[in-house]
């Protein structure tokens, strides 16, 4: 299995103005922008230290995810949420045929956790050799608005640790970080859980 995210999150949906506030950088000083790509970088690594923990993705974007078989034939949990559409779903060849599977065939069960392909009857498997790849938008938010209040405060507690921290080798997640994103955290029972 193999994840591969389509897109960036672009620099303009960053909110760097709201970290350089959060950290009290430009009180009582013009902001000259200097520091914005050295936040920008907190930013980012805060981003993917929070979702790695969380299993979700906070900006919305393009993922595609390449597996060698179904885990079910009627269902396929996917490995990051929310996942807000299936763009398409295709099963191909050990030669390299592509076979798009008709958007009739499954539905996507949307779930804070755990969302899924559904399938209407059974999903097709390829042959030996073949794969799966699926196409699918995930995220909370198109913008930075548009993701939780809770996790836009982690994600700036995280940058600014980071920025302290003078890079993110040197910070693990700060406790302030660890209350507010364990709601989102997926519960595990006897070590099983996607």
């Amino acid at each position: 299995m193999m994840m591969v995210e389509m897109s960036s999150v672009s620099s303009v949906l960053l909110p760097v103005t709201e970290l350089t506030d959060h950290l009290r950088l430009s009180s009582g000083f013009a902001d000259d922008g200097s520091q914005d790509a050295q936040l920008e970088s907190c930013l980012r690594a805060a981003l993917a230290a929070i979702e790695a923990r969380i299993g979700k993705a906070l900006f919305q974007r393009g993922f595609s995810w390449h597996l060698s078989h179904w885990q079910c034939p009627t269902e396929q949990v996917l490995p990051v949420a929310p996942v807000q559409s299936i763009e398409t779903v295709k099963v191909v060849t050990r030669g390299g045929t592509e076979q798009v599977l008709d958007s009739g065939a499954y539905s996507l069960r949307k779930d804070g956790h755990r969302p899924a392909i559904e399938a209407v009857g059974t999903l097709p498997n390829p042959s030996r050799g073949g794969s799966i790849e699926i196409e699918f938008t995930a995220g909370y938010g198109a913008d930075w608005h548009g993701i939780p209040a809770d996790l836009r405060q982690a994600v700036l507690i995280q940058a600014g640790e980071i920025y302290e921290a003078q890079g993110p080798g040197d910070a693990g997640i700060a406790v302030g970080v660890a209350v507010l994103i364990e709601p989102y955290r997926q519960v595990r029972i006897g070590g099983i859980g996607g």
